[in-house]
């Protein structure tokens, strides 16, 4: 079985239920109805409801027993307002324009559902830029205790020529989608956050690479020395419970007879499976070249770091792509 059907059997036997608040978007309505028929979650739909019922019936989509809410007439909206509040005064935030954000900005509320528990997690992006979803998040549900950094992730699935890298073929690549030149301390974060990714979305025991183009001092220069110094970092984090090591070029990380040579006393090197790159640039560059060169399947860009699940989409994404990553989302809020 595929990794992305394993993630789905998960979510089936979750039940948790996401909200999806772009619903003026069609393939959205479309994969809600695909999310119920497949039973990957629970859905709940932001809008209004004849509106939503009406574009439904127009693309012939069937949407029975998917919750709508519309933020205007919600019972808890008040206690929605009174919490963003709360969350925002220090930066200005009043009733009033907390009321507007909470009834014209559905990430806002979605996200505000997640917070308080009215939903699992939130999938979102097919109708608006990341940095809109990015910010909703940050905003509403903030960071995971012991973070400071949202980041991102891609699930990479090799093809059956490269079975031997990672753990039967599958890696995490992290941060490949949001942070351009992270600190010793942000790549600390990834650090942590990709583990949580590789245990919760490919149930595997991660086994972390941070990577450079130096492995254990076989060159000097303060792009090594930031890896280094997150490798630090990470030594004196009790919340760490996994394997790690750097800073290890990619060969090293990947291939046991290249890592006996270059790195012969680490535990993680030829074995990786969770792969750090120091900065977007080369993290961006090397799943896509992973993806069409090496014929790989790359689910992603999904985020990490925040309190809760919250996944955002390419505005380019297909029905397919919103029931993956909602799945996704659902298998990380275990």
């Amino acid at each position: 079985m595929s990794i992305i059907n394993q993630i789905k059997e998960k979510a089936k036997k979750l039940a948790k239920t996401i909200v999806l608040p772009e619903s003026s978007d069609e393939r959205v309505l479309r994969a809600a109805e695909g999310i119920k028929k497949e039973e990957l979650a629970k859905v709940i739909l932001v809008g209004n409801e004849e509106k939503i019922m009406t574009d439904a019936k127009n693309l012939n989509v069937n949407l029975d027993g998917i919750e709508i809410i519309n933020p205007n007439n919600f019972s808890k909206l008040d206690t929605y307002v009174e919490e963003f509040v709360k969350l925002r005064e220090k930066k200005g935030m009043t009733t009033e324009l907390a009321k507007k954000t909470m009834t014209t900005d559905p990430r806002f509320f979605g996200a505000m559902m997640v917070r308080l528990g009215d939903a699992d997690g939130m999938v979102a992006g097919s109708d608006s830029p990341t940095a809109d979803v990015l910010r909703a998040s940050i905003q509403v549900v903030g960071t995971k205790p012991g973070l400071k950094t949202v980041s991102s992730c891609f699930l990479m699935v090799m093809g059956e020529h490269a079975k031997q890298y990672g753990e039967n073929g599958i890696l995490i690549f992290s941060d490949c989608g949001v942070i351009p030149n992270p600190t010793s301390e942000q790549l600390a974060d990834i650090a942590m956050s990709a583990a949580d990714s590789a245990r919760s979305l490919a149930n595997m025991e991660p086994k972390v690479a941070l990577l450079s183009f130096s492995t254990k001092g076989s060159a000097k220069h303060a792009d090594v020395d930031k890896v280094i110094n997150a490798c630090e970092i990470l030594k004196t984090r009790n919340e760490v419970d996994f394997e790690f090591d750097g800073e290890l070029q990619s060969d090293a990380a990947l291939v046991p007879a290249i890592a006996s040579k270059k790195a012969p006393d680490s535990k993680v090197a030829g074995n990786a499976n969770v792969l750090i790159f120091p900065d977007l640039s080369s993290g961006n560059i090397a799943y896509k070249i992973t993806e069409r060169l090496g014929n790989a399947e790359a689910y992603g860009p999904l985020l990490q770091g925040l309190a809760k699940p919250i996944n955002d989409l390419s505005r380019g994404c297909s029905v397919e792509d919103i029931l993956n990553t909602v799945a996704i989302t659902a298998a990380q809020a275990e």
